[in-house]
């Protein structure tokens, strides 16, 4: 009689090579978004540097960026009269907002003290200038 031989099953087993390609490509991507070589949104700006900058406390802040050629209100571009307005609108609940001015060291001191000047004169009192340590 004649007997067939069985043969072997193949057990199932997982493929380390592409888990591990895939894990090492999420943790280079990771590095490279938090040590900020991958831009962010907004414009590039060279903060001029003071060595009694300080951090600020948590509260309602905006973000003014300005340029030699336009101005933004957190990552927006916008007007000078459209920025006071959107201010307001953020300032409805009673609390007053924080306006941080990102000023690239390119900007002309009169455009930083006409924007200033108009945040001074629409009741923002909480105005401060974006420095880095040296």
């Amino acid at each position: 009689m004649r007997s067939w031989s069985e043969t072997k099953k193949a057990k199932p087993h997982i493929e380390l090579v592409p888990m591990i390609d895939v894990m090492m490509f999420l943790l280079v991507f990771f590095v490279l978004i938090s040590l900020n070589v991958i831009p962010s949104q907004g414009l590039k700006t060279q903060l001029p540097s003071a060595t009694t900058s300080q951090e600020l406390k948590p509260q309602t802040k905006a973000i003014v960026t300005l340029m030699a050629d336009q101005i933004q209100l957190d990552g927006q571009a916008t007007t000078l009269d459209q920025l006071t307005q959107t201010l307001k609108s953020k300032q409805q609940d009673g609390k007053p907002v924080a306006v941080i001015i990102n000023s690239d060291k390119a900007v002309a001191v009169e455009q930083l003290v006409n924007v200033m000047d108009r945040l001074r004169t629409d009741g923002f009192t909480s105005v401060s200038l974006a420095a880095r340590k040296p």
